[in-house]
């Protein structure tokens, strides 16, 4: 058995050698080591074997098992590594210059962040942030937000598992849920939370929510919010400030206008217009560009604030919806792309 061992190892490695195809592979190593194959014939002849001699045989059935084991291994690394440098193609010398010469460019997203918060500023606001993996407390209880309210719900928010845990975002409530957050409101939660007033914080960043994607929704997209806390802030004040920012981004000619509307966490609450028909693919004489309202006295209360003493605005409105006023882009899908065509126009 030991010659017919020998004979089967140099026989399977000259054949595993000449192999370059993955089934060719495949078709030998069942015809050696296949449940038909020759190296498990030979293993079956144990049985034959004498009782005092099986100790050798085994031993040397191992050997040649282990050998060629080893030739398969081999064989199909070499395979492997074939494939792999056909799907690379021709080698590349990393030493000559790229062939895009071009240098690189800011996301538009990023420009308009950028922009807004260089904006605000020159008035007094520093930035702030937080996480986006948030708790229902700092996404909606301290917001003021009913139980009940639909932005609660499962087909508009996106909850994490019950058992799931983060050590970098702390609960107020055990019971309560995990989520991915759906604006940056909780970024003023948790400021709030750190100290007593005055505070000036503007919170870009970006936000989840179950929506369908088209042309002017995404399930990811930025917000920019701001919070301004302090005595005897009024809804003048909020208007000045607006009137202020878009003028500083959009140009002299733009005018904002309030319209009535209910949000929980402010009261008065408004939708904000603004008109801008001096911009490209501008064709409405005023079209919606956010949310503001002076913060409600149980936001206050929530975090500690004596709401007789203190008042306070905020605002929040989308940077996507900012960059495709400012830029005249149609598709909010654009901007997710990656596409160097489009990005290279904002150079």
């Amino acid at each position: 058995m030991q010659d017919q061992l020998t004979a089967l190892v140099a026989r399977a490695t000259a054949d595993l050698a000449a192999l370059n195809a993955r089934p060719e592979f495949e078709a030998a190593k069942a015809r050696y080591v296949g449940p038909n194959g020759e190296l498990t014939a030979l293993m079956k002849q144990m049985g034959s074997v004498p009782k005092e001699q099986r100790p050798a045989v085994g031993r040397l059935i191992n050997e040649a098992k282990a050998r060629l084991q080893a030739q398969l291994d081999a064989a199909l690394a070499r395979i492997a590594a074939a494939e792999l440098a056909a799907q690379l193609g021709p080698a590349v010398d990393v030493t000559l210059p790229s062939p895009d010469a071009g240098p690189g460019t800011r996301h538009p997203l990023t420009l308009v962040r950028e922009e807004m918060c260089r904006i605000l500023r020159k008035v007094g606001f520093a930035v702030a942030d937080g996480p986006e993996v948030e708790t229902e407390y700092y996404c909606f209880d301290a917001l003021n937000t009913p139980s009940d309210h639909p932005a609660r719900d499962a087909q508009d928010t996106f909850y994490f598992p019950a058992s799931t845990r983060f050590g970098n975002v702390s609960k107020m409530n055990p019971e309560e849920k995990y989520l991915l957050r759906t604006h940056t409101s909780s970024v003023q939660i948790r400021t709030m939370l750190k100290g007593p007033p005055p505070i000036r914080i503007v919170s870009p960043g970006r936000v989840y929510r179950r929506d369908t994607t088209d042309a002017t929704h995404s399930a990811n997209f930025h917000q920019l919010e701001c919070l301004y806390v302090d005595q005897h802030v009024t809804v003048r004040d909020l208007k000045a400030l607006l009137d202020y920012i878009f003028a500083s981004l959009l140009g002299p000619d733009t005018k904002t206008r309030f319209r009535p509307h209910y949000f929980g966490y402010t009261e008065p609450s408004f939708e904000v217009d603004l008109t801008a028909n001096h911009l490209p693919k501008v064709k409405k004489d005023w079209i919606e560009i956010g949310g503001c309202g002076m913060v409600d006295p149980a936001v206050f209360e929530a975090v500690g604030y004596d709401p007789e003493r203190w008042s306070g605005y905020a605002f929040g409105m989308g940077l996507e919806r900012l960059a495709m006023l400012l830029y005249g882009i149609d598709d909010i899908r654009y901007f997710y792309q990656n596409d160097l065509r489009f990005l290279k126009q904002f150079a």
